[in-house]
């Protein structure tokens, strides 16, 4: 399995947003989360980093 989980970092904190997340789209200034249930979930943030073995996405908050 390839899914990743997504996290937000809130200073040095990551809190879990979404597990088995499938696909990442960039719409409205964040993203859109699709995991592999069909849930999504949009978050209004960058891309912080990727950690692509340990199958994880990390989110900072989008300065406003």
């Amino acid at each position: 399995m390839c899914e990743a989980s997504a996290y937000m970092i809130n200073g040095d904190q990551q809190e879990l947003i979404m597990e088995a997340v499938d696909t990442v789209e960039p719409e409205d200034g964040g993203y859109k989360l699709i995991n592999i249930f069909g849930e999504q979930k949009f978050v209004k943030a960058i891309i912080h980093s990727l950690a692509l073995v340990d199958h994880k996405v990390f989110f900072q908050k989008s300065p406003d």
